[in-house]
């Protein structure tokens, strides 16, 4: 409570020396998205709930990873962003799983075939290569398919700029300490540069990232000893290339590589000098579009090969003991949108998707001539916007799947604009949607595997409303419902030694509400204040039943910019192996309060920034994940060059 009042102070005190950074109002103008639809469409015109990461957002928080600033968005909750880095990161929205979220990058979607839930992991991303992050909320199978069953991040990278020829170096270094550790101050190291330009018609975008940690061990410690550091060491390159072959032909093609290799320990609570990691991922294709009179249309192919090995030291029989695990996914998406006028507008498509898994491991092999389907998806969505603010989406997508055959699913959305004027805007919306799940080839085919598994199917009901007033206050509040069925998890069956997967018998139903308030007095100062509670039938781990996230904003001139940002996580479930009684036992997770200040400075016409943050300042010592590390108070300083 000491540490909230403290924040609060913080809070008030700045907002009651606002006059000082007073400065005339700016007009915000129509915000575009194009997750809503594969297409530029204003956020205003759907009724679906979209959060928008910009590219100012980014940059005000260099130094922060992408599940950094995902983590503060209202509705999710990513397990292990506070953890050491070698942990992997698990994304979680509106109390569903992991693989109920699916990622896309370009609007390409990516996965890891070769993983138990098929997840693709946000760790191999460098937040310097990202333009800006669209996160749509709901079920949307419509029109992205499998696993986009609570929502969907869609991570749109960097574009060469304007400029003939341009370049940026960024560079930072900081601590990576527990609240009880310290730990040299060169433990967080990150590098970053990118060269980007337009000759004629051509355009081009190169980077290449650099990440290095240490000093913090995965594992927590419950002796007087400290466990060892874990490392993590990680590389990101990104090239695009475009022609523009005239005003109605471009092409764009990509390859990105991205690679990471890292220790771990043995288990909650236990060290271990010798369990180690390495993964890869190669992801290439092609984006040839064609603008016609009266529409668009794209086709978007592309090829992900994912390669993990681990090294795991076996103690029954006292040796380190190598898995080689690799997933191969193929996606071929083809899309028209046609406009019958500016009222109406229909979007077609045929997606094709292909997946294999391939592993090597003392716990049983997984051959890819088995492990392996498809799907042919053709979709369609029908986009009504009319001139008295009623906005009307409705889809469907028949997933034709290699091993489950015919699957519908559907989408409707309505949005009506109840007042829209110079001072106010208040916008109700509301969904119903459908979404299915299939099986990953792990669920299927791996020694826990059961290849009688059906897909998990879901219904999400979503309504509320969007409000503004002057461009001084924006409030959204909506409700949301989904049900579950034949959802996949694990259980301890006597079939096999430790058990194996199965569909649940009984429906799953979770719902709850989120919030984001946004109070802009003046331009300088902003302050946002994002709130979700979840209510869950049953115990989900590590899903906080309240979750609140308050930012404070402010621009004391125009080159200098700080943000204090406080989350406070309500308590949370978490399942382990009880190595006692050789079963799933329950923990619980006490609510932890954090907080973080970010500033930077911009100077020689903006071409230097220096930034820093400060994380967990009052160095809360806390779990964020049952019987492993969590980072206390830890410090960032960094340069970015623009040349």
């Amino acid at each position: 409570m000491k540490k909230q009042l403290i924040f609060v102070s913080i809070l008030v005190c700045s907002i009651a020396n606002i006059q000082l950074f007073a400065q005339e109002k700016v007009e915000k103008l129509d915000e575009i998205v194009v997750t809503a639809t594969k297409f530029h469409l204003k956020k205003e015109n759907t009724g679906k709930v979209i959060y928008k990461i910009t590219q100012e957002e980014i940059e005000q928080n260099a130094g922060k990873t992408v599940t950094d600033l995902l983590n503060n968005i209202p509705g999710i909750e990513i397990k292990g962003t506070n953890s050491n880095l070698s942990e992997p990161r698990s994304t979680f929205f509106r109390g569903g799983r992991s693989r109920q979220v699916l990622v896309l990058i370009d609007g390409i979607p990516v996965s890891d075939p070769s993983g138990i839930n098929q997840e693709y992991d946000l760790r191999l991303l460098a937040l310097n290569q990202i333009e800006k992050i669209e996160i749509l909320k709901g079920a949307s199978s419509t029109l992205y398919g499998s696993g986009a069953a609570t929502g969907v991040i869609n991570i749109i990278l960097k574009k060469a700029k304007k400029d003939n020829i341009s370049s940026s170096f960024e560079t930072s270094i900081g601590t990576n300490n527990a609240a009880n550790t310290s730990s040299s101050i060169f433990s967080d190291k990150n590098q970053n540069i990118n060269v980007n330009g337009n000759i004629n018609d051509f355009n081009f975008l190169s980077s290449f990232s650099l990440t290095g940690t240490g000093g913090l061990s995965s594992a927590k410690s419950t002796i007087d000893q400290d466990f060892e550091s874990d490392l993590y060491n990680g590389k990101n390159g990104l090239l695009k290339l475009g022609y523009q072959f005239n005003k109605e032909f471009s092409i764009q093609t990509f390859m990105n590589f991205d690679a990471f290799s890292y220790d771990y320990d043995a288990a909650i609570y236990t060290d271990s000098e010798v369990n180690n990691g390495e993964q890869t991922q190669w992801r290439f294709g092609v984006k040839p579009r064609f603008v016609y009179t009266s529409g668009e249309v794209y086709l978007l192919a592309s090829f992900n090969k994912v390669k993990r090995t681990d090294a795991n030291f076996n103690s029954f029989s006292n040796e380190l003991i190598a898995s080689v695990f690799e997933g191969e996914s193929m996606n071929i998406d083809l899309v028209n949108k046609y406009d019958f006028s500016n009222k109406i507008q229909l979007i077609t498509g045929i997606n094709y998707q292909e997946h294999n898994n391939n592993t090597t491991s003392i716990y049983g092999n997984i051959d890819k001539g088995l492990a392996n389907f498809n799907t042919i998806d053709p979709y369609a969505s029908a986009v009504y916007i009319s001139d008295f603010g009623l906005n009307i989406n409705l889809g469907g997508r028949l997933n034709i799947h290699s091993n489950y055959g015919k699957h519908l699913v559907y989408d409707a959305n309505v949005s009506y604009h109840l007042v829209k004027n110079d001072k106010i805007t208040t916008k109700l919306l509301s969904s119903y949607s459908s979404a299915f799940i299939a099986p990953s080839t792990y669920q299927l085919f791996s020694v826990y595997g059961n290849n009688t598994l059906n897909p998990e199917t879901s219904k999400t009901l979503e309504f509320g409303f969007e409000t503004a007033y002057k461009g001084l206050l924006e409030l959204n509040v909506v409700y949301f419902n989904r049900n579950e069925n034949n959802a996949i998890l694990f259980e301890n069956l006597a079939i096999t030694p430790w058990g194996m997967y199965a569909n649940s018998s009984e429906s799953i139903n979770i719902s709850g509400v989120e919030t984001l308030l946004t109070v802009t007095p003046m331009v300088g100062v902003k302050l946002n204040i994002g709130y979700t509670y979840t209510n869950k039938k049953e115990d989900v781990d590590y899903i906080p039943t309240d979750k609140l996230v308050a930012n404070l904003e402010l621009k004391p001139t125009n080159n200098s910019f700080v943000s204090f940002v406080y989350k406070n996580v309500g308590e949370r479930s978490a399942s382990y192996f009880d190595n006692n009684t050789f079963t799933t036992a329950q923990a619980s997770l006490p609510t932890y309060n954090l907080l973080d200040l970010n500033a930077n400075y911009k100077f020689m016409e903006q071409t230097v920034v220096i930034f820093g943050t400060i994380s967990n300042i009052f160095n809360e010592d806390y779990e964020e994940i049952l019987g492993y590390s969590t980072r206390g108070r830890n410090y960032k300083l960094g340069l970015r060059l623009q040349f």
